[in-house]
């Protein structure tokens, strides 16, 4: 600690359109010229930088992700907190991560190096939204944004935020509206780009959709679409596959970026932010590092990357050889030892990608199948939620499990779709159960993006719904997302199959994962395990 904090609020930064952000700036109390880091979100400014004594996570408190002031600006950094367009003090409308407010970003960080007490090297740091937003703005490559520091952020609005396996997640949704859209100003902007009647219509269908309209803060939404946070939860509703609408929100990697940028998130973050960093170290294309920890989520207000974001920002703005770059870029917390695994790349070198089939009787094993295995039945209905589960025996040796996991799956059902969830547990040698992890899938939307899809990552197209045949048996590729666990002698593995999500979170975290639509009509669902049709989960051996 060098320097006090001076703090300059309410500062307005123009951008195009004639309109200005606001920001509250914290600086070195003294004369000179500093990097500025740049935190970037659509919450409370005032509530990003309150004094309070950081708790576990909760909703609560959930957006207070840009790190503490004080920290950085008595280190020599320039500390920004500005909003995005619409949000807080900031003119304009909320765009949702549309391209207007990424722009908006760019000037901003441009407007930042200008100014006298700036250096002329700027970084983005914090998680979450301030991460989704400092990935977006990487890609376009401002002259002086020099580095990010980008954990916790996903990178793709359909797959990884609003419609996990193309199934609405629209539990995560509804609160994040509720909880903020009152401080957004919102507007229609599905109606002005579509049109009243393309965009009436839209609502009309959607309206007689059975599964929208059994949940009530949705079918509240296309009632009203119009009014405030209304009008952003029908854009995702009447945005069922992916498109245009999701892809301007996303992450496109095509363009590459140089800027260099530090990715991570933790292994309970499956459902919102743990794919989209794994995708981001996969494709950046300038240097990268990944961390992903234990599966606790971080305080709030945040502080536990602070030292490692110093060493980062010192390294890539201030030229001081902190020797991060020097270790192995990949640092994984391997559940089971309470301890980190160093890699040179992600998926690990040296990953064997090892099918385990699913047997009669519940068992997985590595095993072929035996003669006349034959399927396992469930029903499926807004009475009763059935369910299969498949065990690993009790392992012999210790195993690592580390990387990304895959179900190939053989299905069938009595309805023309069906909605799989798929979880993995851990069962300790004592008995006692713990979730690891999560896939989704529609099945009329199991078409896979050949080109993009690797045997360990499946990749589905989303663009077009195919309707089941009745009693038909379909291979599903489900994309489970990333474990790392070691596995003691005496420790198993469970695959649980069903076609709801009615599980009770037993942390905060999984509540991102959990609130997906069901289907509201009653079938026999099976799934078929024998040779003629193998049905595999796919283990990443470590």
């Amino acid at each position: 600690r060098e320097y006090g904090v001076a703090i300059d609020r309410d500062v307005r930064i123009p951008v195009d359109g004639n309109v200005h952000l606001d920001c509250d700036i914290f600086r070195p109390d003294v004369p000179g010229r500093f990097p500025a880091l740049l935190c970037v979100h659509a919450y409370s400014k005032a509530e990003q930088t309150m004094p309070l004594v950081p708790i576990g996570f909760d909703f609560t408190r959930g957006s207070l992700e840009a790190g503490d002031f004080n920290f950085y600006a008595r280190r020599g950094y320039a500390f920004v907190v500005l909003n995005v367009r619409g949000s807080g003090f900031s003119e304009g409308v909320f765009g949702n991560y549309d391209a207007r407010s990424i722009q908006d970003i760019y000037e901003a960080i441009e407007w930042l190096a200008a100014q006298p007490w700036c250096d002329g090297k700027v970084g983005m740091n914090g998680v979450s939204f301030f991460s989704i937003m400092a990935k977006r703005v990487a890609a376009l490559k401002p002259p002086h944004l020099k580095a990010i520091f980008s954990p916790y952020g996903w990178t793709d609005a359909y797959r990884d935020r609003y419609y996990h396996g193309g199934i609405l997640s629209y539990g995560f949704l509804t609160q994040w509206v509720g909880q903020h859209g009152g401080r957004m100003r919102i507007e229609n902007a599905l109606r002005k780009e579509w049109g009243d009647e393309r965009f009436d219509a839209a609502v009309k269908k959607a309206l007689a959709d059975p599964e929208l309209m059994a949940v009530p803060a949705l079918a509240a939404a296309l009632r009203e679409p119009d009014k405030g946070g209304f009008a952003l939860v029908c854009s995702i509703l009447l945005n069922a596959l992916d498109g245009a609408f999701y892809r301007e929100r996303s992450l496109d990697y095509a363009t590459g970026s140089d800027i260099p940028a530090y990715f991570g998130a933790d292994w309970g973050m499956f459902g919102l932010h743990l794919p989209g960093d794994v995708r981001s170290y996969e494709q950046w294309t300038g240097p990268k590092r990944l961390t992903i920890g234990p599966p606790v989520y971080m305080d709030r207000p945040c502080y536990q990357y602070d030292y490692e974001s110093l060493r980062w920002f010192d390294y890539w703005l201030k030229g001081v050889d902190t020797g991060i770059m020097d270790e192995a870029p990949v640092q994984l917390f391997i559940q089971g030892t309470g301890e980190w695994k160093q890699a040179a790349g992600w998926p690990v070198p040296g990953t064997r990608f090892t099918p385990f089939y699913l047997h009669r009787n519940g068992l997985l094993s590595e095993h072929e199948f035996w003669p006349n295995e034959g399927f396992t039945t469930y029903e499926s209905s807004p009475f009763s939620q059935g369910e299969a589960w498949f065990w690993t025996p009790r392992m012999v040796e210790a195993t690592e499990l580390c990387g990304p996991v895959v179900l190939n799956l053989y299905g069938s059902s009595t309805d023309t779709e069906v909605l799989w969830f798929v979880s993995l547990f851990h069962r300790d040698a004592a008995g006692r159960e713990s979730l690891l992890t999560r896939g989704w899938l529609r099945g009329s939307q199991r078409r896979l993006d050949e080109v993009r899809s690797k045997p360990w990552q499946p990749v589905h197209a989303h663009d077009r719904r195919e309707a089941l045949e009745p009693d038909a048996i379909y291979e599903f590729v489900v994309e489970v997302r990333p474990i790392g666990i070691l596995l003691k002698p005496g420790e198993r593995i469970g695959l649980r199959i069903k076609c709801a999500d009615n599980d009770v979170p037993q942390v905060a975290p999984e509540r991102v994962a959990t609130g997906h639509l069901a289907r509201p009509t009653a079938a026999q669902v099976s799934i078929h395990h024998n040779a003629d049709y193998p049905s595999s989960l796919v283990l990443p051996v470590t």
